[in-house]
């Protein structure tokens, strides 16, 4: 191998750790693309959205696999707290292998309840102008729940779909700890191949 050959080389695999190591910090601490696989964020999340998620939002954490001491990663720096009406991702209580995202519905302290579907916080009902209803029964659990007071540091997390949704009402709350990240914009969408949806593109998340 010549000498300007192997600079080539060089260069190349240097290019190639960089892009890696760059990828890595970016997937870490700013961002990360989810994918929507169901229908229980609808009419706001479609199956096919793709989404980023900054993993800042709330906290900015070491990995899991550099703080070996914790599966949630220690937290560096504080940046917010989650709000209502927060559509987030985080690991699934039940399986942490997997990633669920729905909306922040009750925060740490509050008492929440469902009457006849209608969501109550503290006594009072919320006004919820992203839910759709695709049933009319009233069915224990799904349309009548509580009262129930969520514990320090845990979050309610409801679907906009809420026949559709399989939530907090049913699994319990989320640890702040195990937030995965805010969804910030739909970088991408299609319900197939040949149906992309060009008009959700762009969506932006407050």
């Amino acid at each position: 191998m010549t000498q300007s050959s192997l600079k080539s080389f060089r260069d190349t695999v240097e290019a190639v750790v960089v892009a890696l190591l760059l990828a890595f910090v970016i997937r870490a601490f700013v961002v990360q693309a989810f994918k929507i696989p169901s229908g229980s964020m609808l009419e706001t999340l479609q199956i096919g959205d793709h989404l980023l998620v900054s993993k800042f939002a709330y906290d900015v954490r070491l990995p899991s696999t550099i703080w070996l001491d914790t599966t949630d990663g220690k937290v560096l720096y504080k940046t917010g707290d989650p709000e209502r009406g927060d559509i987030m991702v985080f690991k699934f209580p039940l399986n942490e292998n997997q990633d669920f995202i729905k909306r922040v519905i009750g925060l740490p302290g509050e008492t929440i309840e469902i009457r006849n579907k209608v969501v109550y916080i503290d006594g009072q009902p919320i006004d919820e102008p992203y839910v759709i209803h695709t049933k009319a029964d009233n069915i224990p659990v799904r349309d009548n729940f509580g009262p129930f007071i969520v514990p320090e540091d845990e979050y309610f997390m409801m679907g906009d779909n809420r026949e559709g949704s399989h939530d907090s009402r049913f699994w319990g709350t989320v640890k702040r700890s195990k937030i995965v990240g805010k969804a910030l914009i739909i970088y991408w969408s299609w319900a197939s191949v040949t149906d992309i949806r060009f008009n959700r593109i762009g969506t932006i998340f407050d």
